[in-house]
């Protein structure tokens, strides 16, 4: 209990909030020891490494939305987390059908407005969502591929993305057109937060 305090006490939520919480971290760590949802040295640290780094994608919604998407949930990282800070109903998107398992526990047990789709995003027929998350999915080209589909028209895309960030950009670029904002990540110096939007290919002559 200590830990989980002292690691609460980082995120400036709500202390209802910060239960709900503590109740997924839980669930995730119960779940950890039969499915790798995230590594096991990452246990200790769960709240710096995962919740807080899916927390700061919060700040950044720029405007209040009644939907959104989240492309590869897997232990709940960013989607459900935000879910459950934001109260904004997600969608949560997982191929794996033990981990959409226990996406579906974690958002009963902390009362999440969450509807979990167990099937490759590539596959599925969704709604567009005005916001579309993602994190640790795929490099940003095949990423941008797979989300465009899912963004409504004036939406937009936070993506958390590491060291390579810039390499994947250029990479992108070359195959989409696309307006492109950047944050520094508060809680990894190399990583930063990328705000994507009005996302088309780029037509390439014959």
């Amino acid at each position: 209990m200590t830990q989980r305090v002292a690691a609460a006490a980082l995120v400036n939520v709500s202390r209802e909030t910060r239960d709900r919480l503590d109740g997924f971290v839980d669930c995730l760590l119960r779940w950890n020891s039969t499915i790798n949802l995230v590594s096991r040295k990452d246990e200790a640290t769960i709240w710096q490494r995962h919740v807080e780094d899916s927390l700061q994608l919060a700040a950044l919604i720029e405007t209040p939305v009644t939907r959104a998407i989240d492309l590869g949930s897997g232990g709940g990282f960013p989607g459900l987390v935000l879910c459950i800070a934001t109260n904004t109903p997600f969608d949560l998107v997982e191929a794996d059908q033990r981990k959409a398992a226990f996406l579906r526990e974690a958002a009963r047990l902390t009362q999440a407005p969450a509807r979990i789709h167990a099937g490759r995003a590539e596959t599925l027929t969704l709604e567009p969502a005005l916001l579309v998350t993602a994190r640790a999915l795929a490099p940003l080209p095949a990423l941008l591929a797979i989300a465009a589909r899912f963004v409504a028209p004036g939406g937009s895309c936070l993506f958390l993305k590491g060291a390579g960030v810039d390499a994947e950009l250029t990479e992108a670029r070359a195959r989409w057109h696309m307006r492109v904002g950047r944050t520094a990540s508060r809680t990894s110096p190399r990583a930063s937060v990328l705000r994507i939007s009005e996302i088309t290919p780029v037509e390439h002559a014959d």
